[in-house]
């Protein structure tokens, strides 16, 4: 492990963070939400907003996937997602939804910045409400080649949040 170069807790605690914050929208699977944790301490990202129904740690379901994230990743709880994107937008945050929309930006046109940044992740099914898509500043779409057009949760997190770190 140390040959891995890993951060303790208190490590991960105390480094700097990228100015990225995720929002989960109504996210049914805790395996998911893990998953967007774990990936979350990859990427130094600042917080997750967990919001409406996704789940909250501690839940043994989550921690399955998110193996100690949730003891590194800030979050914090919002009964509702626009709460969570006014607050952000009063903390000077421009707020993207990763949906496909009309007018989305295709991710690898996305530009590169220092500024501070939201990224919302919609509900499994549904994706990102109508509600919240009034509220964002753009919508983020990753271009994809098959017949589904869509991807899970946890997978476009990762594609997303790579992209926003390393550009």
């Amino acid at each position: 492990m140390d040959e891995l170069n890993r951060k303790s807790v208190e490590e991960f605690k105390q480094s700097q963070k990228k100015k990225i914050i995720v929002v989960l929208d109504n996210i049914r699977s805790m395996h998911n939400v893990g998953s967007v944790f774990r990936t979350s301490d990859a990427f130094l990202i600042e917080a997750i907003c967990i919001c409406g129904f996704t789940a909250q740690p501690p839940h043994r379901d989550i921690n399955k996937t998110a193996l100690g994230a949730t003891e590194t990743v800030s979050w914090i709880y919002f009964e509702n997602t626009v709460d969570a994107i006014t607050e952000l937008k009063e903390n000077n945050y421009t707020i993207y939804a990763v949906e496909q929309t009309e007018g989305s930006i295709s991710l690898e046109e996305f530009p590169n910045s220092d500024q501070p940044i939201a990224v919302v992740f919609g509900n499994e099914v549904e994706g990102v409400s109508d509600e919240v898509l009034q509220q964002v500043d753009g919508c983020i779409e990753i271009p994809q080649l098959g017949m589904k057009h869509s991807l899970n949760i946890s997978v476009a997190a990762g594609i997303v949040l790579w992209k926003l770190v390393w550009g």
